[in-house]
């Protein structure tokens, strides 16, 4: 199963909404809070809505 952006965005604004304090603009500490605050199995697609959520955060990608 394809891995849709538009889950990994909704999901992302979801987190984003209810728990504003617990990101960064840190991809590692949001892959931890992403960890911690939902069920996804995946580590492919944890690391994609923390990507998005540090993104949307105003961090750089490297």
């Amino acid at each position: 199963m394809a891995i849709k952006p538009k889950y990994v965005k909704q999901l992302g604004n979801i987190l984003l909404e209810r728990y504003p304090q617990a990101f960064n603009t840190d991809f590692e500490t949001n892959k931890d809070s992403v960890s911690e605050l939902t069920t996804v199995e995946s580590k492919s697609v944890r690391n994609r809505i923390a990507g998005y959520i540090t993104r949307k955060k105003g961090g750089q990608a490297a």
